[in-house]
């Protein structure tokens, strides 16, 4: 079977940096419903389509096609009051935004005299990445599954 519209695609995958370096890599499959449910990246799943199991993609892309620009305007510096006692660097931290409601994922990038500068890119923003995946499986999503836009059960999204 082939990857089209409203199958669930199970696969491996591994992304590198420009350089060449792993910078993540699935544990277990990853399993996403295809056709437009932003489940995964768009250049991904446009490689992916049309692709049956065993078949691999290597897709190279860049900040725009994957996790965005680096944004400046994102990195902020805080007062270390406005944090919990045991703040370290790597943690996240949520905000919501009290005009619109919008949440945001800061994480902490550094504490000095007092100060913590958060980041709200996500950690690959700016990175040209490359995403080498591998098919295990396709099958014909369930009705369930297309009207919820994502895939349920094994390695997939449990109600």
């Amino acid at each position: 079977m082939q990857i089209t519209q409203n199958t669930a695609v199970t696969l491996n995958y591994t992304m590198f940096s420009a350089e060449g370096e792993v910078i993540d890599q699935n544990q277990q499959p990853i399993v996403y419903l295809h056709g437009g449910y932003d489940n995964i990246l768009p250049a991904v799943e446009a490689a992916l389509d049309g692709k049956a199991v065993g078949d691999k993609v290597s897709v190279t892309l860049a900040p725009e096609e994957g996790f965005g620009e680096f944004d400046p305007e994102f990195v902020r510096e805080e007062d270390i009051s406005a944090f919990p006692p045991d703040i370290e660097v790597g943690m996240m931290f949520e905000t919501r935004e009290p005009e619109t409601g919008e949440t945001m994922q800061f994480r902490v990038t550094a504490i000095d005299a007092g100060v913590v500068t958060v980041d709200g890119n996500h950690p690959l923003a700016g990175m040209t990445i490359r995403f080498d995946a591998e098919v295990l499986e396709v099958r014909e999503a369930t009705d369930e599954e297309v009207v919820h836009g994502h895939v349920h059960g094994e390695h997939g999204h449990h109600h």
